[in-house]
């Protein structure tokens, strides 16, 4: 199944003051997604060097331009439909004080005086709610950002079958800051280190697993990003020269009984205990950032067995 993502940075802007960062952020990203999560990246603003595309640091990414490419990534024509789709946007977001808020992603040429401000988050949430695409993931490391997650508390396209992870970098009323320390944002760096499967144990990344990280990363941060998690989990990047840790082993004893009838697996059937890996992968990775976790779940459903023949054989 196609996985496709539009990469934005803009850096460049005629009416507001010009950034450093988002550039360097967007193309950091793309580059991580291109090579560890099979994805066919657009960039916003694209320019050519070497041969290659990249994000473009003075170039400018206009209000047309940026709505056509979101519409084909999150609600294309036909039938031809991505199952993963991903946007990524680092720049300016600003808010207008009318009366209500309404939160922007500012492109180049946003001018408040002028009452220009750029792509709407309400035309962004309603365009969410209509997309057929299973699995949308939305990362906005700007200003205002969590205003985004605000409406999507109404439920823009929770619907059964579909998967969603939407990352903000602020709420709505903060400021998202560029590093002192990095060439990255706050937010950006934390989510590079993050989406690197290599600091993974099971060397893929997923959605639950990226947030935890960069919540852990940024706990003591000024800024506070928000997250959304929802439906089934989403493979965001993963490395093929990494084994996983709990891939079930093959030197099984013949003279022992794999069937268990009514009891429960034990970490020394761990051997034939089969069908929870992407659980167990959960467990551990929660491990890494809680020391306290609970597992609930009806009568038989097999939660002696995940804990014991799985993530304690982890462990």
């Amino acid at each position: 199944m196609s996985r496709d993502a539009l990469v934005v940075g803009i850096n460049a802007y005629q009416f507001l003051q010009s950034l450093n960062a988002p550039a360097r952020d967007a193309e950091a990203i793309a580059q991580m997604l291109q090579t560890y999560g099979e994805f066919r990246v657009q960039r916003q603003p694209e320019v050519v060097q070497a041969g290659q595309p990249q994000i473009g640091k003075s170039a400018p990414v206009l209000l047309r331009d940026l709505e056509t490419a979101l519409v084909n990534l999150f609600k294309p024509k036909g039938s031809n439909i991505s199952n993963t789709a991903l946007f990524y946007f680092s720049g300016h977001g600003i808010q207008k004080e009318a009366g209500i808020h309404e939160g922007y992603l500012a492109v180049s040429d946003a001018n408040p005086e002028a009452g220009f401000y750029g792509l709407s988050l309400y035309w962004l949430r309603r365009l969410l709610q209509e997309s057929p695409v299973r699995q949308r993931i939305v990362i906005l490391d700007c200003c205002h950002s969590g205003e985004l997650l605000n409406m999507l508390e109404a439920d823009p396209g929770a619907r059964a079958g579909t998967d969603r992870l939407f990352i903000a970098a602020s709420r709505e009323y903060e400021a998202a800051y560029e590093s002192l320390n990095s060439d990255y944002s706050v937010l950006t760096q934390a989510l590079l280190e993050g989406l690197d499967p290599r600091h993974a144990s099971t060397g893929t990344v997923t959605g639950h697993y990226l947030t935890a990280w960069v919540s852990d990363r940024l706990k003591h941060e000024l800024q506070q990003p928000l997250f959304e998690n929802s439906g089934s989990e989403i493979i965001l990047t993963r490395s093929g020269n990494i084994a996983s840790p709990i891939a079930p082993r093959t030197d099984r004893k013949p003279e022992i009984c794999p069937f268990r009838g009514l009891e429960c697996f034990e970490e020394e059937h761990a051997d034939f205990f089969f069908g929870r890996e992407d659980l167990t992968h959960q467990l551990v990775e929660r491990l890494r950032t809680n020391p306290f976790i609970t597992v609930l779940g009806a009568s038989g459903s097999g939660k002696s067995s995940l804990v014991r023949a799985g993530l304690m054989r982890e462990l």
